[in-house]
């Protein structure tokens, strides 16, 4: 007999009893709503025998190993159906992801929209065979000799890379369809009923762009059709709201395929909202203690070896010229902060300068993979509101505390706040080689920010391997609208940098010290959050934001001159983004045409409001406002650009 501790419970039962058949004992419901379950802690299959003393924990679809569980198996079934209907595709992997699955396959050409759909078809007959899913295993030569007799060369790649453990491999067989595959997987098809492949795409074998290019196919599946629904729905919002179709559509951006990827060119409206941004991060900074630098773009390679990103980030840089040929070799900057240290080396210091809050805006260029851009997320060349604060061990705590303060002002204002999270990114001690600096050196900077963390109340994950090569950070994490998380911010602590430099400072007692250093952005990428707010908002941005603030319809050419002394008005006032159209079109036009464009008010002058000198106001997504004097509306759209209003 064998005990079973069950969450509080404690059952006994035969030796070799299956997890499915301990969920069954204990009811027919529980058994129907369990993916996997956990023994002793290990995430196994149902079919998994108990021959010992175990604790065991059923996880369902809303566990998030359950989960993973019902996708990947989504994802087998995708693969076995593509293998009947397509003999010759070639299987690459197929593992569960972030609100779905894939699989990559070696194939002539991409699937269309019908073949999915024909795909699909043999999904559902599949899930209607109930077939079981079995493990089994082979030994490396046997696993081999069984994918190359059928012509599976990427199968065999992977399983030669463990072929050297000398352990036996793991597969899943379910029906006519054997895969490599560690699992754990459901105990039938039969349980994926409510799935959709959503599309198929290009993608290099490993991530690689020198590898062959193969073809993709995403899906998601769900244990109800209404939940199916709901996400399928959320995917088409997502798309209305994806920055990189609706900022071409509203001419904020664009790209050039002769310039490159991820070279963006801003347009007009895009760069007027950038600009925006721009002074106000300026300002602000400027209200809190930070003064400004402007630094070179470039550097000799010496730069950038004392830093030490030429040992530990050249592969991630734009080197200009040849170490071998070249006497100076230069590359263009991936980050301000060695040249930003100059100008606190500029004379000496002492703790009476400090801190020393130095911003910049800067640009920045880095050699991101080209399968890696994405519109205005990933780009090659960028713009930050970057900034390197140096100060004594005392002061460090309040001046992070500061920093932070600083970008939560930035994102509430912002409207993006509610959507963030943090990530306490720290080194890997298995892989010393990526950093610079002491085991010693790294406990006591992590330390110091974990303490600093804790004290705020930060709510943070830890994200090992995640920090830079020459410090620990706190990562301020957003999502875009399909889900992929990024990091917007940084805030970091480094107490290694300085040293590398030579910047010290007279303390209080006489002697010297190297200051503490802290990086940090206040908004991040102006790129990435300008496509973070035009999916945020959909294109219709706040009034403060917004690139044309106020249009002016006039009805006839007659009342052109009342518009345009409107258009004067306001522009005395400091409301300068105004627009006058002045087309011979119809109101409804105009209006509808204004309204499509997402600009935020829309002042209608007629034969009454010119003789009266009033305006009729529209306003986006509220509608007819009423007729108001030019001087209350002046009033009221000073005070909500002014103070920065989101509606």
């Amino acid at each position: 007999m064998v005990n079973v501790k069950l969450r509080d419970d404690v059952k006994q039962f035969e030796n070799g009893i299956s997890a499915a058949e301990i969920a069954k004992s204990i009811g027919a419901g529980l058994y129907k709503a369990v993916c996997v379950c956990k023994i002793n802690g290990e995430v196994k299959d149902l079919r998994t025998r108990i021959e010992q003393d175990s604790e065991v924990e059923f996880l369902t679809f809303d566990d998030e190993e359950g989960k993973k569980a019902f996708r990947h198996t989504a994802s087998h079934i995708l693969a076995q159906a593509v293998k009947r209907l397509y003999p010759e595709a070639k299987l690459a992997i197929g593992p569960a992801i972030d609100k779905g699955f894939y699989y990559d396959f070696d194939v002539p050409k991409a699937f269309s929209p019908e073949e999915l759909e024909k795909i699909e078809a043999e999904m559902k007959k599949i899930v209607k065979e109930g077939l079981e899913l079995t493990q089994f295993e082979m030994t490396p030569d046997e696993a081999i000799k069984f994918y190359e007799e059928k012509g599976e060369i990427y199968k065999v790649e992977l399983i030669k890379e463990h072929a050297d453990k000398g352990e036996n491999i793991s597969f899943y067989k379910q029906g006519e369809f054997t895969e490599l595959c560690a699992g754990p997987h459901l105990p039938d098809t039969s349980r994926v009923k409510a799935f959709k492949l959503t599309s198929c795409t290009g993608a290099y074998w490993r991530g690689d762009e020198k590898n062959k290019m193969l073809q993709r196919i995403y899906g998601t599946a769900f244990l109800k059709q209404a939940d199916l629904d709901a996400h399928l729905e959320a995917l088409e919002e997502a798309k209305r709201r994806d920055h990189n179709k609706l900022g071409r559509d509203l001419e904020l951006f664009t790209t050039v395929d002769y310039i490159g990827q991820g070279l963006p060119i801003l347009l007009p409206k895009g760069c007027d909202i950038i600009q925006t941004l721009q002074r106000f991060v300026e300002d602000e900074e400027r209200r809190r203690g930070w003064v400004r630098t402007k630094t070179p773009l470039m550097a000799k390679s010496d730069l950038y070896k004392i830093s030490g990103h030429w040992d530990h980030y050249k592969d991630g840089m734009f080197v200009l010229g040849d170490e071998e040929k070249d006497d100076e070799v230069f590359a263009l900057r991936p980050m301000t902060c060695p040249f930003q240290y100059q100008a606190y080396l500029n004379r000496a210091r002492s703790y009476r300068d400090l801190p020393m809050r130095l911003a910049e805006t800067s640009t920045l260029f880095r050699n991101e993979a080209s399968g890696e851009m994405h519109g205005l997320i990933r780009v090659r060349q960028f713009t930050i509101s970057e900034g390197h604060l140096m100060c004594t061990p005392e002061q460090l705590a309040d001046e992070f505390k500061r920093c932070l303060e600083l970008t939560t002002f930035m994102l509430e204002t912002l409207g993006l706040y509610e959507d963030v999270s943090y990530r306490f990114s720290q080194w890997d001690p298995e892989d010393k080689e990526k950093y610079i600096g002491t085991p010693e050196q790294w406990d006591e900077a992590q330390g110091v920010m974990k303490e600093i963390l804790d004290n705020l109340g930060i709510n943070y994950k830890i994200g090992i391997g995640e920090a830079a090569f020459y410090g620990p950070k706190l990562d301020i994490q957003i999502k875009n609208v399909h889900g992929k998380e990024d990091t917007l911010i940084t805030i970091q602590i480094d107490q290694m940098l300085a040293e590398k430099f030579g910047m010290e400072y007279v303390a209080a007692d006489g002697t010297k010290k190297n200051p503490y250093i802290i990086h940090r952005t206040s908004i991040g990428c102006y790129e990435r959050t300008l496509a973070l707010l035009i999916e945020k908002y959909a294109g219709a941005f706040p009034l403060w934001l917004a690139p044309e603030q106020v249009r002016i319809l006039p009805i006839a050419d007659r009342h052109q001159d009342a518009a345009y002394a409107v258009k004067k008005a306001l522009e005395d006032a400091g409301i300068v983004k105004v627009d006058v159209d002045t087309r011979s079109e119809k109101l409804g036009y105009k209006l509808r045409e204004a309204q499509l464009e997402k600009v935020p008010y829309m002042l209608v002058i007629g034969d009454k409001e010119a003789e009266d000198g009033t305006v009729s106001v529209r306003k986006r997504g509220h509608g007819d406002q009423g007729v108001q004097s030019i001087a209350d509306f002046i009033k009221l759209a000073s005070e909500e650009i002014e103070t920065r209003v989101i509606w």
